[in-house]
């Protein structure tokens, strides 16, 4: 009798695959058969709340997104970060943050939707991989606590509905820690390799913030690793080998580009992106000498908040992230954002590296402890201290850590709920001080959900006196885990309802806050919102980088003396009707003093428009000999100053402003506007 034989390896395929479906729908077989479904569930809720609303936002940061609309319509913008399809001059921030969305733009078309839905994407990937680093270390119940808490973080909510770097720093901060969580699980050197090369992509996003998890990263392996330290030491320096081939290779290349063939490197003060790096980007962040860039940043926020606390020259001061101090991260700026959970978070990591002692030296949960732990604490002496700009959403990148040390130390403490003066007393005092605080921080906007600290106090206080009991007969067995769990309940009550109120209302001021809009911004005012009509923040602050005080002047008054766009304002659309109609051949339909006075134009229209000052208008990018230029060309026609025809206080863009004024006619009816194809005395179009 003849046998039909199949094809060689037909059924271990189908079988492989059949396999790897079940494993998505069931998870891992260690784990119990109800994780799978809800880690599906917590997923799902993060799209969801990331997601909705989106739209509201809008542009968001409105100078980011015209770097994204160049990088959609430009590859030589895109490769730069190009504030402009012209490439005259990059923002302030290295390029990959902006890849993603740019891409995006060129698949779908550009728009709000297609911009920032990468953005909230990134937030959903970043609570998988929360889980999947946390549950290799502390298992999978710590894992979905963990993914949970990180969703839900007002900051984390807020920045990955948002156009800032942020969103892709954090994510790959997080990707880094589970391939290092690899690389501790067998010890191989592939694993610490690939985390080292995304902390590189990870400085491509932000330049330095990104090394502030090298700590975590480094001593957690070098101490707790497998293999002998002499291994161990070799396997970094091939780790530090990736780190800097991954980290230098977009700054060679543009090192390489002469300076006539790139755009301006936009914040540095010679055109070079390691003065950018260690600049305004870099060690001006901890020290507050962040160059010219930086001054005109700072003085122009400064006069908002009150001026001049600063710290000197550039510093950062009070009116970026409250004064520099150890309690910096329960202010009135950064509190809102991150510290809700850190008491809860600061026992998690005491009880957990507690619970893990005597084991082997190598035991992977200690590990895991103490890489958060690291993370935890360096980020926190880093913002601290920081006497830089430092605006309250940078804390995003502290959410994973404290969403990992309050996902085990919970689990740590359920394990420890039958131990009546250990556990139930460390528990105790977890819940009532978390709920305290966040009581506390619901209390600085009194106006929003009333009552809420008052109920997430009761509950865990309840919740403490329950654990407290003595082990009787007459209670229920599953007293104190009932307890503990609505106690964990109770404390996340006040960030959720941050949370929701940051989807609520929209989000594209310069210095986005979370949670309801009446919490002040460092730029003074309510953050969030859009900047009102004549120039003036919500609450009557005047905006930052008023004429004349940031190289050519800040945002100009021309038609009726609208804002520029900086954060979201409106351009004046009878303006960019009348620039599009007689832009001609030109390159750029306008220049403008800073990206803040050209971003909503650029926007508007989805036309280059040319940031003579970059960012804040003080980037020394334009000279007299290289407008002169751009105007005998024809890539350049019109120039806007500020509505008194003059620029900055610094001598380059004065001299640039003098010619504009001596060479070009102004244009009738817009205020500031001047036509360089028609000399002055002449007719314009």
């Amino acid at each position: 009798m003849d046998t039909v034989t199949r094809p060689s390896g037909l059924a271990p395929e189908r079988g492989a695959v059949a396999g790897r479906l079940r494993s998505l729908v069931r998870g891992q077989a260690a784990d119990p058969a109800w994780v799978r479904p809800a880690l599906l569930a917590v997923l799902l809720g993060t799209a969801v709340l990331y997601v909705a609303g989106l739209g509201r936002n809008g542009w968001a940061n409105s100078y980011y997104a015209a770097a994204v609309m160049a990088g959609a319509q430009s590859w030589k913008a895109f490769f730069f970060g190009a504030f402009d399809a012209g490439s005259f001059i990059t923002v302030d921030k290295p390029p990959a943050a902006l890849w993603l969305m740019e891409l995006s733009g060129r698949i779908f078309g550009v728009s709000s939707w297609s911009m920032l839905l990468p953005e909230a994407l990134l937030g959903v990937a970043t609570a998988g991989l929360v889980y999947a680093t946390v549950r290799r270390q502390l298992g999978a119940v710590a894992g979905l606590l963990a993914a949970a808490v990180m969703a839900v973080t007002p900051v984390a909510v807020l920045m990955f509905r948002f156009n800032n770097p942020d969103a892709l720093l954090t994510f790959l901060l997080v990707a880094s820690a589970w391939a290092l969580t690899r690389a501790l699980q067998g010890g191989r050197t592939g694993w610490l390799l690939l985390s080292a090369a995304i902390v590189g992509l990870a400085f491509d996003t932000k330049y330095l913030q990104a090394y502030i998890v090298l700590p975590a990263l480094v001593l957690t392996f070098f101490l707790l690793g497998p293999g002998t330290w002499l291994r161990r030491t070799w396997q970094l320096l091939a780790a530090g080998a990736a780190l800097a081939v991954s980290t230098g290779w977009w700054m060679t290349i543009v090192s390489l580009v002469p300076a006539a063939s790139r755009p301006y490197i936009g914040g540095s003060t010679d055109n070079s992106v390691l003065d950018l790096v260690l600049g305004y980007d870099g060690f001006g962040r901890l020290t507050g000498a962040l160059g010219a860039f930086g001054r005109g940043a700072a003085q122009g926020a400064g006069r908002v908040v009150g001026g001049g606390g600063f710290g000197g020259p550039g510093g950062g001061g009070p009116g970026f992230g409250g004064a520099a101090g150890p309690l910096r991260l329960f202010n009135d700026q950064l509190g809102g954002e991150i510290s809700w959970l850190l008491p809860l978070a600061a026992v998690g990591l005491g009880v957990g590296i507690w619970s893990r002692r005597g084991l082997p030296r190598t035991d992977l949960a200690r590990a895991g402890y103490v890489l958060w732990g690291l993370w935890l604490l360096t980020h926190a002496v880093v913002f601290s201290f920081a006497g830089g700009i430092l605006h309250a959403y940078y804390t995003v990148a502290m959410a994973p850590a404290v969403a990992a040390l309050v996902g085990g130390g919970a689990v740590e403490l359920w394990r420890m709920r039958s131990r009546w003066l250990i556990g139930g007393l460390v528990a105790a005092v977890a819940l009532v001080v978390t709920a305290w605080w966040s009581s506390r921080l619901l209390a600085r906007t009194p106006d929003f959900a009333p009552g809420l600290g008052t109920l997430e106090l009761a509950v865990a206080v309840a919740a403490a006196a329950l654990l407290l009991l003595p082990r009787l007969r007459a209670l229920p067995g599953r007293l104190p885990s009932a307890a503990l769990a609505a106690g964990l309940v109770a404390v996340m009550l006040g960030p959720t309802a941050y949370s929701f109120a940051t989807v609520a209302r929209a989000q594209n001021s310069p210095d986005p806050r979370s949670g309801p809009g009446n919490v002040a911004s460092a730029f003074g005012g309510p953050a969030g919102g859009r900047f009102a009509a004549g120039g003036q923040f919500p609450g009557g602050g005047a905006p930052p980088f008023q004429a004349g005080q940031g190289g050519f002047g800040g945002p100009p008054a021309f038609g009726g003396g609208q804002p520029g766009g900086f954060g979201g304002g409106a351009a004046d659309t009878t303006l960019v009707s009348y620039l599009e109609q007689h832009q001609g051949g030109a390159t750029w339909l306008v220049a403008t003093p800073s990206a803040n006075s050209g971003a909503s134009i650029a926007l508007a229209s989805g036309r280059p428009v040319l940031a003579m000052g970059g960012f804040s208008g003080s980037d020394q990018a334009m000279t007299v000999a290289r407008l002169q230029e751009l105007v005998r060309t024809g890539q350049l026609r019109y120039v806007m100053l500020d509505g008194r025809g003059r620029g900055g206080p610094d001598q380059g863009s004065q001299s640039v402003a003098s010619w504009i004024a001596q060479h070009c006619a102004t244009v009738s009816g817009f205020s500031g506007l001047y036509d360089c194809a028609t000399p002055v005395g002449g007719s314009t179009a």
